[in-house]
């Protein structure tokens, strides 16, 4: 192990642990060492019961932006609500930033050339190696158990979890991949489909363990026909995996692995854990109180709606709106000065008025 990857875990290990909300979780915010992020390491956030104890790792990776500018913007607490749900399982959960993304060391790593000529196994690869640094890292931890690790991601952290199968690290028993591939520069459309389909077919070659794969009927960037083939390819060469046809979800079911999906997707989850013993808990452990915010009068039924789904999103956020009821909100920015401008300018979408109520969980000033 490099002498800076020993340093930096001192570090890691000392970090504050901060209590979630209701004293039945704990979150640390921490900086994961990786060569070759210049000595930032991988921005990560974990969450994990409060009850001391050895927890089974769940990772879960993120997509990639179809805008190259959007990537620093991207934080972990996007995934917030999702990475409850696993730890209400009973599970410790990272939320990993790989490199090139939000505040993580090093240069964007994925990249799969041009549109012409894609290299898909060279993105699929890359991004594979920051999730194994991060789990032989965060495995050394006392709360974790390094032997029994899943990996979760959606889209391009989808793509990458499988990858990381095809070449498992020690500890890794299961992957669920999340509506995962790479290549999809607009709705509807994928680079060369057929070298994406012969990458999952390389990638089953050595993957034997065992895996969950869901897509929704309305994906705009993997549609079912072309996911069924990924799958096919992936099967065919020995990948043991499971594939679920989700219905339809939202405007894109791209973005099934989300908050509002987790009423659709936690079931399949729940079975493929138990149906590989990878069970933890036999009652989940509540979710944290929400706070105690009072919706503004003049929204509608649909704002009183979103108001609620914003009581339940992370921070940082901010809620604003109009005499006339109009309204937006932002979640999960890097600062509460990002949520406040954001939730603004949507808020203020056609010349109107707004001004903004919430900022996180308390009335704004």
């Amino acid at each position: 192990m490099p002498n800076f990857r020993l340093a930096f875990t001192a570090m890691l290990m000392a970090l504050v642990i901060a209590p979630a909300a209701a004293q039945d979780y704990v979150r640390e915010e921490l900086r994961v060492p990786m060569d070759g992020t210049g000595g930032k390491g991988l921005e990560t956030l974990l969450i994990r019961p409060a009850e001391a104890g050895r927890y089974p790792l769940v990772i879960i990776s993120h997509g990639s932006p179809r805008k190259p500018k959007d990537r620093p913007d991207m934080t972990p607490a996007r995934f917030y609500p999702q990475a409850l749900e696993f730890a209400r399982r009973g599970f410790a959960v990272t939320l990993v930033m790989r490199r090139g993304f939000g505040t993580s060391g090093g240069n964007f790593a994925e990249d799969y050339g041009s549109c012409g000529d894609p290299n898909y196994t060279r993105s699929a690869r890359a991004g594979a190696a920051d999730l194994e640094a991060a789990i032989a890292v965060l495995g050394q931890r006392p709360d974790i158990d390094a032997s029994r690790v899943i990996a979760v991601g959606r889209s391009a952290g989808g793509f990458a979890s499988v990858a990381l199968a095809a070449d498992p690290p020690p500890g890794l028993v299961a992957v669920i991949n999340f509506a995962g591939g790479r290549g999809s520069p607009a709705d509807d459309e994928v680079c060369h489909r057929d070298r994406l389909i012969d990458t999952f077919g390389a990638l089953g070659k050595t993957s034997r363990l065992p895996s969950l794969w869901v897509y929704a009927a309305n994906d705009h960037y993997f549609a079912p026909d072309l996911a069924r083939k990924f799958h096919g390819a992936f099967t065919a060469s020995g990948g043991k995996a499971e594939f679920i046809a989700a219905p339809a979800f939202g405007k894109d079911g791209h973005q099934l692995f989300s908050a509002k999906g987790i009423a659709l997707w936690a079931p399949y989850v729940d079975k493929f854990l138990a149906d590989n013993h990878l069970t933890q808990r036999a009652e989940l452990l509540p979710l944290p109180p929400l706070p105690a915010l009072t919706a503004p009068s003049q929204l509608s039924a649909r704002g009183r709606e979103a108001f609620e789904e914003y009581r339940r999103a992370p921070a940082h956020k901010a809620f604003a709106v109009a005499s006339d009821g109009h309204f937006g909100w932002r979640t999960a920015r890097r600062s509460t000065q990002d949520a406040r401008g954001e939730a603004l300018k949507l808020c203020e979408a056609g010349a109107r008025s707004c001004r903004v109520v919430f900022i996180d969980d308390v009335p704004a000033p």
